[in-house]
């Protein structure tokens, strides 16, 4: 068996629990088979970087799956068919990462810093003191004393 990464899009219209049910539905394709699904993660509702069917959001979620290509190539062709699936891609991998992925290692770390300084949820900035040589007296600065 071969180890694959798997991305799919589900429509915007859908709710969070019919994209876990579209999940359970592609593990079971590929445990008929007697494959195997790893790591499961469900990044949510993100926009789009373009319109794709006429969505500008869609749910992304991603499979780590263990299994044939005979599988894998049933499950592609049931995305095809179904009606709330956008966009799906498979990736071979030599072996799969463990811990969280990249889109969730970001948004992990964005929690934990708070944001840009001075934007939505950020710190807000302090003002500087003024400089002691910005006073515009050309007088008081010893320049000006020669």
């Amino acid at each position: 068996m071969a180890l694959y990464e798997h991305i799919f899009l589900a429509r915007q219209d859908i709710s969070g629990q019919q994209v876990d049910a579209l999940i359970e539905s592609f593990k079971e394709i590929i445990e008929e088979y007697k494959g195997s699904v790893g790591k499961v993660e469900n990044w949510g509702l993100k926009t789009l970087p373009y319109r794709v069917r006429k969505n500008r959001k869609a749910h992304y979620a991603l499979m780590n799956i263990d299994t044939t290509p005979e599988a894998l190539a049933e499950m592609e062709r049931r995305m095809r068919l179904n009606e709330d699936i956008l966009r799906y891609m498979t990736i071979r991998v030599d072996e799969h990462e463990e811990g969280p992925s990249a889109p969730l290692r970001k948004s992990d770390r964005d929690d934990r810093r708070g944001g840009r300084p001075g934007g939505p949820g950020g710190r807000e900035r302090t003002p500087r003191p003024p400089r002691a040589d910005a006073g515009g007296d050309n007088a008081a600065s010893p320049a000006a004393a020669e």
